[in-house]
Protein backbone atom coordinates (compact mmCIF):
# COMPACT_ATOMS: atom_id res chain seq x y z
CA UNK A 1 0.00 0.00 0.00
CA UNK A 2 1.34 3.68 -0.76
CA UNK A 3 0.18 5.99 1.84
CA UNK A 4 0.01 8.86 -0.42
CA UNK A 5 -3.09 6.39 -2.00
CA UNK A 6 -5.48 7.55 0.64
CA UNK A 7 -7.57 10.21 -0.04
CA UNK A 8 -8.21 13.35 2.44
CA UNK A 9 -5.13 12.69 4.58
CA UNK A 10 -1.66 14.26 4.20
CA UNK A 11 1.38 13.06 5.82
CA UNK A 12 4.57 15.49 6.25
CA UNK A 13 7.43 14.76 8.48
CA UNK A 14 9.67 16.87 10.78
CA UNK A 15 12.69 14.92 11.71
CA UNK A 16 10.82 12.18 13.08
CA UNK A 17 7.69 13.31 14.23
CA UNK A 18 4.66 12.88 11.52
CA UNK A 19 2.09 15.10 11.40
CA UNK A 20 -1.03 13.43 10.24
CA UNK A 21 -3.48 15.52 9.36
CA UNK A 22 -7.04 15.33 8.39
CA UNK A 23 -7.92 17.29 5.69
CA UNK A 24 -11.78 17.57 5.40
CA UNK A 25 -12.65 21.24 5.98
CA UNK A 26 -14.19 23.02 7.87
CA UNK A 27 -15.78 20.05 10.41
CA UNK A 28 -13.53 16.84 9.30
CA UNK A 29 -16.70 14.21 9.78
CA UNK A 30 -15.11 10.76 9.66
CA UNK A 31 -16.41 7.50 8.09
CA UNK A 32 -15.44 4.05 7.15
CA UNK A 33 -12.79 5.31 4.69
CA UNK A 34 -11.49 8.06 6.69
CA UNK A 35 -10.88 5.62 9.74
CA UNK A 36 -9.51 3.03 7.96
CA UNK A 37 -7.21 5.40 5.82
CA UNK A 38 -6.38 6.73 9.54
CA UNK A 39 -5.08 3.69 10.37
CA UNK A 40 -3.66 2.14 7.52
CA UNK A 41 -1.19 5.23 7.61
CA UNK A 42 -0.43 4.78 11.51
CA UNK A 43 0.77 1.17 10.26
CA UNK A 44 2.69 2.34 7.69
CA UNK A 45 4.43 4.53 9.91
CA UNK A 46 4.91 2.09 13.04
CA UNK A 47 6.81 0.09 10.60
CA UNK A 48 8.92 2.51 8.30
CA UNK A 49 12.15 2.82 11.10
CA UNK A 50 12.12 6.79 10.95
CA UNK A 51 8.92 7.77 12.62
CA UNK A 52 9.21 8.09 16.22
CA UNK A 53 5.68 9.91 17.42
CA UNK A 54 2.76 10.91 15.62
CA UNK A 55 0.74 14.50 16.10
CA UNK A 56 -2.88 14.00 14.75
CA UNK A 57 -3.90 17.47 13.69
CA UNK A 58 -7.14 18.35 11.33
CA UNK A 59 -7.46 21.22 8.67
CA UNK A 60 -10.07 23.85 9.02
CA UNK A 61 -12.28 25.44 11.89
CA UNK A 62 -13.09 21.65 13.87
CA UNK A 63 -10.97 18.75 14.98
CA UNK A 64 -13.64 16.64 14.22
CA UNK A 65 -17.31 17.03 14.16
CA UNK A 66 -18.23 13.15 14.68
CA UNK A 67 -19.06 10.35 12.34
CA UNK A 68 -21.21 10.34 8.66
CA UNK A 69 -22.66 7.76 8.54
CA UNK A 70 -24.38 8.42 5.13
CA UNK A 71 -23.74 6.87 1.64
CA UNK A 72 -21.78 3.40 1.29
CA UNK A 73 -23.09 0.45 3.63
CA UNK A 74 -19.54 0.40 5.36
CA UNK A 75 -20.43 4.21 6.52
CA UNK A 76 -23.71 3.02 7.72
CA UNK A 77 -22.40 0.10 9.88
CA UNK A 78 -20.91 1.44 13.27
CA UNK A 79 -19.35 -2.04 13.93
CA UNK A 80 -17.20 -1.60 10.65
CA UNK A 81 -16.13 1.09 11.33
CA UNK A 82 -15.01 1.08 14.98
CA UNK A 83 -12.93 -2.41 14.11
CA UNK A 84 -11.39 0.55 12.19
CA UNK A 85 -11.04 2.42 15.12
CA UNK A 86 -9.58 -0.72 16.98
CA UNK A 87 -6.63 -0.68 14.81
CA UNK A 88 -5.70 2.74 15.95
CA UNK A 89 -5.29 1.99 19.57
CA UNK A 90 -3.18 -0.73 18.67
CA UNK A 91 -0.47 1.33 17.18
CA UNK A 92 2.46 0.88 18.89
CA UNK A 93 3.91 4.66 17.96
CA UNK A 94 2.92 7.54 21.22
CA UNK A 95 0.05 10.23 19.57
CA UNK A 96 -0.45 14.02 20.20
CA UNK A 97 -3.83 15.17 19.05
CA UNK A 98 -3.92 19.12 18.20
CA UNK A 99 -7.42 19.87 18.81
CA UNK A 100 -7.77 23.83 17.33
CA UNK A 101 -11.97 23.95 17.79
CA UNK A 102 -14.62 22.15 18.40
CA UNK A 103 -14.77 17.85 18.89
CA UNK A 104 -17.70 16.52 19.22
CA UNK A 105 -19.62 13.33 19.77
CA UNK A 106 -17.10 10.07 17.35
CA UNK A 107 -14.46 13.16 17.35
CA UNK A 108 -13.54 13.05 20.92
CA UNK A 109 -13.55 9.01 20.56
CA UNK A 110 -10.74 9.98 18.13
CA UNK A 111 -9.32 12.37 20.01
CA UNK A 112 -8.81 10.06 23.11
CA UNK A 113 -7.24 7.13 20.60
CA UNK A 114 -3.90 10.10 21.51
CA UNK A 115 -1.79 10.09 24.49
CA UNK A 116 -1.71 13.65 24.83
CA UNK A 117 -4.61 16.54 24.14
CA UNK A 118 -2.81 20.06 22.91
CA UNK A 119 -5.74 22.96 22.76
CA UNK A 120 -6.74 26.22 23.50
CA UNK A 121 -9.74 28.18 25.07
CA UNK A 122 -11.66 28.01 22.23
CA UNK A 123 -12.03 24.81 21.36
CA UNK A 124 -15.00 23.28 22.16
CA UNK A 125 -15.41 19.55 23.85
CA UNK A 126 -18.49 17.74 23.49
CA UNK A 127 -19.70 13.42 23.74
CA UNK A 128 -23.17 14.63 22.76
CA UNK A 129 -24.20 11.29 21.74
CA UNK A 130 -27.20 11.45 24.93
CA UNK A 131 -28.65 14.61 23.37
CA UNK A 132 -28.78 12.56 20.63
CA UNK A 133 -30.69 9.63 21.58
CA UNK A 134 -28.05 7.10 21.12
CA UNK A 135 -25.49 5.10 23.30
CA UNK A 136 -21.89 6.37 23.03
CA UNK A 137 -19.40 5.38 20.70
CA UNK A 138 -15.85 4.97 19.66
CA UNK A 139 -14.91 2.89 22.94
CA UNK A 140 -15.84 6.07 24.61
CA UNK A 141 -17.35 4.25 27.27
CA UNK A 142 -13.77 2.66 27.86
CA UNK A 143 -11.14 5.60 27.02
CA UNK A 144 -13.32 8.42 28.93
CA UNK A 145 -13.72 7.02 32.06
CA UNK A 146 -10.26 5.72 32.09
CA UNK A 147 -9.00 9.16 31.54
CA UNK A 148 -11.12 11.63 34.07
CA UNK A 149 -12.45 8.99 36.21
CA UNK A 150 -16.45 7.23 36.57
CA UNK A 151 -17.88 10.24 37.60
CA UNK A 152 -16.42 13.04 35.30
CA UNK A 153 -16.83 11.08 32.39
CA UNK A 154 -21.09 10.29 33.52
CA UNK A 155 -21.40 13.73 34.28
CA UNK A 156 -20.44 14.94 30.75
CA UNK A 157 -21.77 11.57 28.67
CA UNK A 158 -25.22 11.73 30.51
CA UNK A 159 -25.85 15.28 29.62
CA UNK A 160 -23.71 15.76 26.52
CA UNK A 161 -22.28 19.66 27.58
CA UNK A 162 -19.97 21.29 25.36
CA UNK A 163 -17.48 22.47 27.70
CA UNK A 164 -13.84 24.74 26.22
CA UNK A 165 -10.42 24.32 26.44
CA UNK A 166 -9.72 25.68 30.08
CA UNK A 167 -12.29 23.52 31.11
CA UNK A 168 -11.11 20.35 29.28
CA UNK A 169 -7.40 21.23 30.56
CA UNK A 170 -8.90 21.92 33.66
CA UNK A 171 -10.33 18.11 34.20
CA UNK A 172 -7.30 16.35 32.53
CA UNK A 173 -9.61 15.66 29.05
CA UNK A 174 -6.38 18.05 27.57
CA UNK A 175 -3.12 18.05 28.60
CA UNK A 176 -1.22 21.04 27.43
CA UNK A 177 -3.43 24.65 27.03
CA UNK A 178 -2.29 27.18 24.93
CA UNK A 179 -3.06 30.61 24.18
CA UNK A 180 -4.67 30.79 20.87
CA UNK A 181 -5.72 28.55 18.18
CA UNK A 182 -2.69 29.24 16.08
CA UNK A 183 -0.59 28.12 18.72
CA UNK A 184 -2.04 24.39 18.93
CA UNK A 185 -0.32 22.33 16.36
CA UNK A 186 2.99 24.21 17.10
CA UNK A 187 2.87 22.98 20.34
CA UNK A 188 1.46 19.82 19.70
CA UNK A 189 4.85 19.11 17.45
CA UNK A 190 7.22 20.73 20.05
CA UNK A 191 5.63 17.97 22.47
CA UNK A 192 5.88 15.53 20.29
CA UNK A 193 9.54 16.07 19.27
CA UNK A 194 10.34 16.31 23.10
CA UNK A 195 8.96 12.44 23.18
CA UNK A 196 11.13 11.10 19.74
CA UNK A 197 13.74 12.60 21.69
CA UNK A 198 13.55 10.07 23.95
CA UNK A 199 14.62 5.88 23.35
CA UNK A 200 12.44 4.89 20.74
CA UNK A 201 12.01 1.30 21.79
CA UNK A 202 12.26 2.55 25.30
CA UNK A 203 9.18 4.79 24.62
CA UNK A 204 7.32 1.74 22.74
CA UNK A 205 7.75 -0.46 25.11
CA UNK A 206 7.11 2.40 28.22
CA UNK A 207 3.84 2.85 26.05
CA UNK A 208 3.18 -0.72 25.93
CA UNK A 209 3.23 -1.47 29.13
CA UNK A 210 0.85 2.13 30.42
CA UNK A 211 -1.72 1.31 27.95
CA UNK A 212 -1.48 -2.69 28.74
CA UNK A 213 -4.78 -3.94 27.61
CA UNK A 214 -6.76 -0.99 26.69
CA UNK A 215 -7.52 -1.91 22.90
CA UNK A 216 -8.47 -5.05 24.31
CA UNK A 217 -10.64 -3.13 26.28
CA UNK A 218 -12.27 -1.01 23.61
CA UNK A 219 -12.12 -4.00 21.42
CA UNK A 220 -15.01 -5.81 23.83
CA UNK A 221 -16.61 -1.88 24.44
CA UNK A 222 -17.14 -1.47 21.07
CA UNK A 223 -19.39 -4.62 20.97
CA UNK A 224 -21.91 -3.55 23.49
CA UNK A 225 -22.11 0.42 22.26
CA UNK A 226 -22.83 -0.91 19.02
CA UNK A 227 -25.34 -3.24 19.93
CA UNK A 228 -27.01 -0.05 22.00
CA UNK A 229 -26.45 2.08 18.84
CA UNK A 230 -28.35 -0.44 16.63
CA UNK A 231 -31.42 -0.16 18.74
CA UNK A 232 -31.36 3.58 19.46
CA UNK A 233 -31.08 4.28 15.57
CA UNK A 234 -34.62 3.15 15.48
CA UNK A 235 -35.82 5.24 17.83
CA UNK A 236 -38.16 8.13 17.57
CA UNK A 237 -35.82 9.98 20.60
CA UNK A 238 -32.70 9.54 17.78
CA UNK A 239 -35.20 11.20 15.47
CA UNK A 240 -36.19 13.92 17.75
CA UNK A 241 -32.42 14.13 18.98
CA UNK A 242 -30.93 14.44 15.21
CA UNK A 243 -33.86 17.29 14.38
CA UNK A 244 -33.45 19.17 17.86
CA UNK A 245 -29.56 19.26 16.43
CA UNK A 246 -30.12 20.79 13.24
CA UNK A 247 -32.84 22.86 14.36
CA UNK A 248 -30.73 24.53 16.82
CA UNK A 249 -33.18 23.75 19.96
CA UNK A 250 -34.05 21.47 22.73
CA UNK A 251 -35.09 18.19 22.04
CA UNK A 252 -38.24 16.97 23.51
CA UNK A 253 -37.63 13.60 24.09
CA UNK A 254 -40.59 10.84 24.79
CA UNK A 255 -38.60 7.79 25.90
CA UNK A 256 -39.58 5.75 23.01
Amino acid sequence: MQIQDIADISIPHQGHVAIVEIQRPPNNFFDFDLIKGLADHFDALAADGNTRAIVLAAQGKSFCAGADFSGSRDNRDPAALYEQAIRLFRCPLPIVAAIQGPVIGGGVGLALVADFRVTCPSARFSVNFNRLGIHPGFGLSVTLPRLLGEQQAALLLYTGRRIGGEEAARIGLADVLVDDVDAVRPAAIELATEIAGSAPLAVRDTRASLRRGLADAVAEAVQRECACQARHFVTADFKEGVAATAQRRAPAFSGQ
